[in-house]
């Protein structure tokens, strides 16, 4: 049932912002060197590799590496890379992975392929063995601002409790606090 969900919801969604997705595609064109998407290596369910598409917010050679982690992180963004990441309109392509089935619109938000400490936690709490979402309990609960071991424990409550209803509350909190720009830092 929650695969039929997501697919529903996130064609609609596709269908729904095809005219904000090609505006945003032009802005990126227009305002830096590079394609407008960029595919990012990604775990997924059951720590499978996958490729995850996203609006490229970051110049060409910023180093792959979990935002948090570069030392001023702003130097790399591109000029529309700040509003992209902050009203998290950057994330919009992730819709196909859903679409294809390598992401759930709720679930842990996917590692990178390269953040061991995260796969590991995630692993030995058996978060990997769902999908990595658009969204999830953490990106309501601090997004930015917690630790990986607080993400890690909200990423284990929510696979311990799955259920649409949980899904739906999760995803109309994403909408408030996406629109609030509540816990974005990078």
């Amino acid at each position: 049932m929650k695969r039929f969900f997501d697919f529903i919801l996130s064609l609609f969604a596709l269908i729904i912002l095809v005219v904000p997705i090609f505006l945003i595609t032009i802005a990126v064109k227009l305002t830096s060197k590079g394609p407008a998407l960029y595919w990012s290596n990604r775990i997924g369910m059951n720590n499978m590799p996958f490729k995850m598409p996203k609006f490229r917010s970051m110049h060409e050679g910023t180093p792959i590496v979990a935002t948090h982690l570069l030392l001023n992180s702003s130097k790399y963004l591109t000029p529309v890379g700040n509003f992209l990441r902050k009203s998290s309109l950057d994330e919009l392509p992730q819709l196909w992975s859903i679409i294809v089935g390598d992401m759930s619109l709720v679930g842990p938000r996917p590692a990178l392929f390269n953040q061991f400490d995260l796969i590991e936690l995630r692993t030995g709490k058996n978060v990997h063995r769902i999908r990595p979402g658009l969204t999830g309990l953490a990106q309501i609960s601090g997004r930015d601002k917690l630790l990986i071991t607080a993400k890690v424990d909200y990423d284990a409550y929510y696979a311990k409790n799955i259920s649409i209803i949980f899904d739906i509350k999760i995803l109309i909190l994403t909408t408030i606090n996406v629109v609030k720009r509540v816990g974005v830092l990078y």
